[in-house]
């Protein structure tokens, strides 16, 4: 989009009660899709600020083109500043434990009250139901959800490499949010949204639910499963290199023989059709295995290339930092880490008018649009000073 070309959320403004990662990737959505939002923080931080491990980068990952205020929500004077700015608000998000926000009188009963034009969008475990009183994680909702099933081996039950519930659970908070908005067009008034880990946690394994349906079969675990492909595999090559490899139609697996002197194989009538190779794969896979173990990862990838057929090289995470095609597009853009460092971050996987959303506001320091804010909403400057005082607000 050109700089003259607004953001289509360019003048809502959003604050967002959330930490770690379901809740604040929610706002990160909006915010780069053009919207204000205002990340309230207890007076210590975002504890997510704080996190070693895997979850060191989550703060720079989900908090960019927000704003910064401290508030100690246990003091009334930080509720009463709380209200302000919700007063001038169109979403309220948030995604702490059930009852949470209602002790505050920060819930969504209480605050459309005030404001039957509010929107508000609550990430928790679950939907209402006998399971909603239950402390959910990714990986929680992973395991009772068939997803920690089906992603490791039989009998050794694996959570999927990233947090996936937790970002789908904030994409579908926010596209709640959205719907929620154009129906606000319509109606003139807000209304609740919810978003939980397991019920998206169900969504993403509907299709193996499905496949038991369509044929009384239950589906393997990935590592086991029958592949609906022939051709559709994880090779170990020259040197120990790895690769996957496929060929999934009739016309692609005519192809790869062709292009490495399998005309044999090609002509055998047992692998004629894809599903014949998916029922012959116990013999045939090892031939091919052995066919293309003195090959290198690269000398593989440039005729697979050449001849348009799918493969990928088995890439780690850092590595992608210096992906050209990630680099050439704009995929990655310069962040602010929590150390004050800088390092790249990925965009959002999409594009408006050919360009990705990208990067207004750094990651917000602790507090650092405290100040504004609260001018915005009325405090003069004593006031903002003896909430300081108190311990009711900082700024950075």
């Amino acid at each position: 989009m050109s700089e003259s070309t607004p953001l289509p959320y360019a003048g809502i403004r959003v604050v967002e009660f959330t930490h770690m990662v379901m809740g604040p990737t929610c706002g990160m959505l909006l915010a780069d899709l053009g919207a204000e939002v205002i990340k309230v923080e207890p007076i210590e931080g975002d504890n997510t600020r704080r996190l070693l491990g895997s979850g060191a980068g989550f703060f720079p990952t989900f908090n960019r083109n927000k704003k910064s205020i401290a508030l100690d929500l246990k003091k009334p004077e930080g509720v009463e500043a709380a209200l302000r700015l919700i007063a001038t608000a169109d979403i309220v998000s948030e995604n702490f434990k059930p009852g949470t926000m209602k002790k505050l009188g920060l819930d969504y009963d209480s605050l459309q009250k005030l404001n039957p034009r509010l929107i508000y969008v609550s990430h928790k475990g679950f939907l209402p139901g006998p399971y909603d009183h239950r402390t959910a994680l990714d990986e929680v909702v992973q395991m009772m959800g068939g997803l920690a099933y089906m992603t490791g081996r039989a009998g050794d039950p694996l959570r999927a490499g990233t947090s996936v519930n937790d970002i789908m659970g904030g994409m579908f908070g926010a596209i709640g949010a959205m719907a929620a908005l154009r129906q606000r067009e319509l109606t003139g008034k807000g209304c609740e949204v919810q978003s939980a880990l397991f019920e998206n946690n169900i969504f993403l394994v509907a299709q193996h639910m499905m496949q038991f349906a369509a044929t009384g079969k239950a589906a393997d675990p990935m590592p086991s499963r029958i592949s609906a492909w022939g051709v559709y595999d994880v090779f170990t090559v020259k040197d120990g290199e790895q690769i996957f490899l496929a060929a999934v139609s009739d016309k692609q697996w005519s192809i790869f023989c062709k292009a490495f002197g399998l005309e044999e194989m090609l002509a055998d009538p047992r692998l004629k059709t894809n599903n014949d190779r998916v029922l012959a794969r116990e013999w045939m896979m090892p031939i091919l295995r052995s066919h293309l173990a003195e090959h290198s990862a690269a000398e593989l990838s440039a005729v697979f290339e050449k001849n348009e057929l799918p493969f990928a090289p088995i890439t780690k995470p850092q590595d992608l930092f210096d992906d050209p095609h990630l680099n050439a597009t704009g995929g990655l853009a310069p962040i602010r880490m929590n150390d004050g460092s800088e390092s790249k971050v990925p965009l959002m996987p999409f594009t408006l008018g050919g360009d990705r959303p990208g990067i207004r506001l750094q990651p917000p320091l602790l507090g650092e649009h405290t100040d504004a804010l609260l001018r915005e909403v009325g405090y003069t400057d004593a006031q903002i000073a003896a909430l300081k005082s108190h311990d009711v607000t900082r700024s950075t």
